[in-house]
């Protein structure tokens, strides 16, 4: 579900008004169009469909995969459909989205031509909670047949109609049609470019709004590519779908409507005209583009040097925490501890480090135990959900090809993976001596879950308020309780049913009954201080990638750079559990042992830098206006704040933990 570099849209003109088709008004030119066409024998018959199933396909992806280079490999799960000469090919209609209200709706809440019965596509649970509404249409598409001028309908627009045409126009919508899974995509270049400026846009506008007039979009032309290779299979093969929207008032000969030629048209303006003819063109190109790589043009990576500046960049913040966590265990280890161990004077080894003397302390349980557990058990339940979702993806198998399939995937790994959260919420909450198991796997299972579901229903609320699309069916939330009770709360309480029944987490150094008491600490060395200074290097470690991934969430483009985002998480992960461990060995050398949420804190604070950029973001690349649209922004990005607030403090404490068990474990204590 970004951009840049990935998208169909450059995110220079992000969120600029798409190219209109008025000609002369507009500043946008299209690229014309030059393809060989190509010959088909005719006869229809039934396409010839590959077998699509889920466990069939990916042995084939594996088998494609070692083969020779001559053998086409396919996304696991998507087949290729082999079309005879003048065979119906279907032309499907999506949502009407925008960037502007972030509300979609369905296609046919605008007076356009309907089919005598409209049929809803089977859709999967992500295709639902991401608003798709995949409806069959009036348009008559035939494999290799060209048409000029074909009339869909024509309808009389009532004052209602026009001023919910003019609202939409207003708010930049799109219209999404999709043909043999390709979703249609219009191509643009800006006028007097030096270089190559194509870019490719998601849909095509409803209509321009030019000069205080409004004209609608109501002539289409199909620029449709096929592949041929008759040495490896019969048929042909879409490769390419492409969209140039027009605005054409038509001419009406005996109530046959005759469209305009040539490039001065008049446009439909909508208030000059009370009813609106829906005509296109099909325009059958041969293209030298392969099945296996139509998906290219969606997924240009125009930015890849922004990418690659993004890792250069991370891992240069990686570097510079390395060598110090580097210096900290030499010094600990080479110097500290062989002073101790050689029986140095307390004094001696107060002037040198004072982490030793607070052995007793340093595993003493702290504050709100119950709640720190908890935390880190959700934060480690959202790390390997992130880690097995890129694994998938990077195979290919969670593709824009697949709609809905990463949500789903992420929501199912959610789901499955409650019983690491129990497990290890448990196992934590047994090492701080806690006996109220039965309440804490309760809070694992339901308090985190809670908020997320709670937030979005009440965000629900507020979409299905507006008659969007978007709004989440009743019964399909029932799904998602479902999916949370019926499977993910008893894998919780089995998680800890396995992590109760563990012995003990073997602590080197005994705590003391009586706590030590703290000295006062130097300003720098502030909770507030080093909790706000700790995450700034996580942020900073992938605050660019960052950018491409909201713009694929807030500006409907592709994300497809998920090699990219892997190497961003390892270093993420690398980062936030060196900055830990780097602050809670200068706390531990001040004989502060409250270490626990300190180590917590101090890289999930990371977090508060995200939601603080989701602002700025908004306000520099956003033209969100209505109330709604604005509150659906900020509850999404507070919910993925608090996930990658729980993400980054669990990698924080589970480091830091694990370096304090080394260096306690390695000296003497009487």
């Amino acid at each position: 579900s970004s951009c840049g570099g990935s998208s169909m849209q450059s995110s220079s003109h992000s969120h600029t008004a798409p190219p209109e088709s008025l000609g002369h008004v507009g500043p946008l030119a299209r690229l014309p169009m030059t393809a060989h066409h190509g010959t088909a024998d005719e006869g229809p018959s039934r396409p010839k469909r590959r077998p699509f199933a889920g466990g069939r396909a990916v042995a084939a992806a594996v088998v494609a995969a070692s083969a020779s280079p001559s053998m086409a490999m396919y996304l696991p799960g998507v087949a290729p459909i082999e079309y005879d000469a003048f065979e119906k090919v279907e032309l499907k209609v999506n949502k009407l989205t925008s960037v502007k209200t972030q509300l979609p709706y369905s296609y046919y809440v605008l007076p356009y031509c309907q089919p005598p019965q409209i049929m809803e596509s089977a859709e999967n649970l992500g295709e639902i909670l991401e608003g798709d509404m995949i409806e069959n249409s009036p348009y008559e598409v035939q494999m290799m047949k060209n048409a000029t001028c074909k009339v869909l309908c024509q309808m009389t627009l009532s004052p209602e109609q026009k001023a919910k045409f003019k609202s939409f126009i207003d708010d930049d919508y799109l219209v999404n049609l999709i043909i043999d899974n390709l979703p249609a995509a219009t191509r643009y270049v800006r006028r007097g470019s030096e270089t190559d400026g194509t870019t490719y846009m998601n849909g095509f506008p409803v209509g321009v709004h030019r000069n205080g007039k409004y004209y609608v979009h109501n002539h289409i032309k199909f620029d449709l590519k096929f592949h041929a290779n008759p040495a490896e299979y019969d048929g042909y093969r879409i490769v390419g779908f492409e969209i140039e929207p027009y605005s054409i008032a038509q001419d009406q000969t005996d109530g046959v409507v005759q469209c305009q030629s040539g490039g001065n048209y008049p446009a439909l303006e909508l208030d000059e005209h009370d009813s609106v003819s829906y005509t296109y063109d099909v325009d059958w190109t041969y293209s030298h583009v392969r099945w296996a790589s139509r998906w290219d043009n969606y997924l240009k990576m125009t930015g890849s040097q922004i990418h690659w500046f993004s890792i250069l960049n991370s891992l240069m913040i990686m570097l510079f925490l390395s060598g110090m966590v580097a210096m900290i265990l030499l010094r600990t280890l080479h110097r500290d501890i062989t002073k101790y161990n050689e029986l140095a004077g307390v004094e001696e080894s107060a002037e040198e480090t004072g982490w030793k003397l607070v052995h007793g302390d340093v595993f003493r349980k702290p504050v709100h135990s119950k709640f720190l557990a908890v935390s880190i058990g959700s934060g480690l339940q959202i790390l390997c959900m992130s880690l097995v979702t890129l694994v998938f993806a990077l195979f290919g198998i969670l593709s824009p090809a697949h709609r809905g399939a990463l949500l789903q995937s992420m929501m199912l790994l959610y789901a499955f993976l409650g019983i690491l959260a129990g497990y290890v919420t448990s196992r934590l909450y047994k090492m701080f001596n806690g006996v109220d198991w039965k309440q804490t796997t309760l809070m694992c299972a339901l308090l985190y879950p809670g908020v997320f579901f709670t937030i979005f229903f009440l965000m629900n609320l507020l979409i299905w308020g507006q008659k969007s699309s978007g709004a989440v069916p009743f019964s399909t939330l029932f799904a998602v309780l479902l999916l949370w009770f019926g499977i993910s709360v008893p894998l919780v309480f089995l998680g800890a049913y396995f992590g109760f029944r563990k012995g003990n987490i073997e602590l080197p150094v005994r705590t003391n009954q009586i706590p030590r008491q703290i000295p006062s600490q130097p300003w720098f060395m502030n909770a507030t201080f080093t909790t706000l200074v700790g995450g700034i290097l996580p942020f900073g470690a992938v605050f660019t990638e960052l950018f491409f991934i909201m713009s694929s969430i807030w500006q409907h483009q592709f994300y497809y750079l998920f090699g990219f985002l892997a190497l961003v998480l390892i270093i993420l992960v690398v980062t936030c559990a060196e900055i830990s461990i780097a602050l809670t060995y200068f706390q531990l050398t001040s004989e502060d042992y409250h270490w626990w949420w300190r180590s917590f804190l101090s890289s999930a604070s990371s977090a508060l830098y995200v939601f603080l950029y989701s602002v700025m973001y908004f306000n520099s690349r956003l033209n969100i206006e209505k109330t709604v649209s604005v509150m659906l922004y900020y509850g999404y990005m507070f919910l993925m704040s608090l996930c990658f607030f729980l993400l980054t403090g669990a990698i924080g404490t589970i480091a830091s933990f694990s370096f304090v068990r080394v260096i306690y474990g390695s000296i003497k204590v009487d």
